[in-house]
C-alpha cells in the first residue's frame, strides 16, 4: 500500500477509536444524570449501581449515603443485606451439591431431613426438591409468624412511625429457637411451636406456585444436612471465597459492620440493624464490588466458561421449568420463567430482586451485560432505574 494511503488509514481508525470513546462518555454522562434525577425524584438515602462484562466493571456509579447522620458516603464497597438476591445464592449452592452427589431435583427432602415434612391435605404427596427451587412446594409464608424471625437490634429510641409500622406487620420478634434447623421443624411439622395447616396452601405439590422464603430456606437447610457443615460455611467455601468475596458475610460480623449501609425507613427514619432466622432466604451481606464478581462468574456460566460450577450445571439452573402446556396455578409466563430459584425473563435477563426493611437490590445479566442495583431504602418499583441501566449499558457495552 502507498504510504500516503497507509497515513490516511492510520488517521481514519484514529478518527473511529476516538469517536467510540465519545460515544462512550456520552453514555456515561447520560446515565449519570438520569440515576442522579432519578434517586433524587425516590428520594433514595443511597445508592450504588455497577455494570459489567465478563471480565471487568465498565461502568459504576454511587450516589448520596450509606448514613446520613455520618455523612457517610454510599459506595460500591458499601455493604448490606440484599434481600431476596440471597436465594440465588442458594441455587448456585444447590447445583454445587447436586454436583458432590448428595441428591438430585427429584428427591423426596423426606429422604434428607431429619423431621417429616408433609403438606397436611395431602399428606401421601411427596415434595421434592424440584418443588421447592419453582416455588410449587406448597410451603407458603405465614406472615404472621415469617415477619417474628425477624430479629431487629434493640435501640435506645425508636421512631413511633416506625415502631407503628413494624406492629402493624408483624415484625414483633418472640421466636424462641432462634436456629435455623429449629425455626423449620417447628414452623413444619403438628408438634412444632410454630406450626399451623396455614403455613401450607391446599394445593398437591407441584401444581400452583407461591413465593416462599421459608421453602427456600429448606433448601439451604437440605445441603447442611447432606454436607454437615452450616448453609453459611458451604457457601463460603464453595462461593464466597472462590470468588474472592471477601467483603460478603451472612452475619453481622464487625469488619462487616464497619461499611455497613444503615436501613432506612424513610430518607429521615433509620431502620434498626437486624438479622434473619431464616438467613439464606435473604441475609447475605454484600457490596457491589462483591456482587461484581458474582454476576460476572454466572455470565461466564451462561457462556459456558465457568469454573465455580460445571457446564451442566448451569444449563440445569437456568432452564425455564414452566411451558404454556404445565404451567402452575397463580403463575404467569408473561414477563417470565422460572428455573433454580432464578427468574428468567421474557427480555433475555436472567436475575433476581431483593426486597426487605431498608433494602432494595437488583442483579441481572445476560451472557454480555451484567447489572447491579443496591440501596438503603425499600422502594417498591425499580422499573425505570432498570430501564436505564439496561439501555445505557447495552450502548456503553457495544462502545467498550
Amino acid at each position: 500500500m502507498h504510504p500516503i494511503s497507509l497515513k490516511i488509514l492510520f488517521f481514519f481508525l484514529l478518527s473511529q477509536a476516538g469517536s467510540a470513546v465519545l460515544l462512550a462518555q456520552n453514555y456515561r454522562d447520560s446515565l449519570d444524570l438520569a440515576l442522579t434525577k432519578l434517586s433524587a425524584e425516590a428520594k433514595l438515602p443511597g445508592l450504588s449501581v455497577v455494570i459489567v462484562n465478563q471480565d471487568k466493571i465498565v461502568y459504576k456509579k454511587s450516589l448520596g449515603w450509606a448514613n446520613r447522620e455520618n455523612k457517610q458516603p454510599f459506595t460500591i464497597n458499601t455493604i448490606e443485606n440484599i434481600g431476596s438476591v440471597s436465594k440465588t445464592f442458594i441455587a448456585v449452592a444447590l447445583m454445587k451439591a447436586i454436583e458432590k452427589g448428595y441428591f438430585t431435583l427429584e428427591t423426596d427432602i423426606n429422604t434428607i431431613l431429619p423431621f417429616k415434612v408433609e403438606n397436611p391435605s395431602f399428606p401421601n404427596q411427596p415434595i421434592l426438591i424440584k418443588h421447592l427451587v419453582t416455588h410449587t412446594s406448597g410451603i407458603i409464608d405465614n406472615d404472621s409468624i415469617y415477619h417474628r424471625s425477624y430479629l431487629f437490634r434493640h435501640t435506645a429510641t425508636i421512631d413511633p412511625t416506625l415502631q407503628t409500622f413494624m406492629h402493624q406487620y408483624g415484625y414483633v420478634g418472640g421466636i424462641q429457637d432462634t436456629t435455623l434447623q429449629g425455626f423449620l421443624q417447628n414452623y413444619l411439622t403438628p408438634k412444632g411451636t410454630l406450626y399451623t395447616q396455614k403455613n401450607f396452601y391446599p394445593s398437591s405439590p407441584g401444581t400452583r406456585s407461591s413465593y416462599s422464603n421459608i421453602g427456600s430456606a429448606l433448601l439451604a437447610y437440605l445441603i447442611e444436612v447432606k454436607a454437615g457443615m452450616s448453609f453459611a460455611d458451604f457457601t463460603q467455601t464453595n462461593i464466597l471465597k472462590p470468588l474472592r468475596m471477601h467483603h460478603s458475610s451472612w452475619f453481622l460480623e464487625k469488619p462487616i459492620q464497619n461499611q455497613h449501609a444503615t436501613p432506612y425507613f424513610t430518607t429521615e427514619i433509620a431502620i434498626p440493624f437486624y438479622s434473619l432466622i431464616t438467613y439464606p432466604d435473604g441475609g447475605l451481606r454484600t457490596s457491589a464490588q462483591d456482587l461484581s464478581n458474582y454476576v460476572q462468574e454466572m455470565m461466564r456460566g451462561l457462556a459456558d466458561h465457568s469454573t465455580l460450577l460445571d457446564k451442566d450445571s448451569y444449563h440445569l439452573m437456568f432452564t425455564p421449568a414452566f411451558s404454556a402446556d404445565h404451567l402452575p396455578e397463580n403463575f404467569s409466563l408473561k414477563n417470565r420463567n422460572k428455573g433454580v430459584l432464578w427468574n428468567l425473563y421474557n427480555d433475555g435477563f436472567i436475575g433476581h430482586d431483593g426486597d426487605d426493611p431498608g433494602v432494595s437490590t437488583n442483579i441481572l445479566f445476560t451472557k454480555q451485560m451484567g447489572i447491579i442495583l443496591m440501596s438503603n431504602i425499600y422502594l417498591e418499583d425499580r422499573s425505570k432505574f432498570l430501564t436505564v441501566l439496561k439501555k445505557y449499558g447495552t450502548k456503553l457495552i457495544q462502545n467498550k
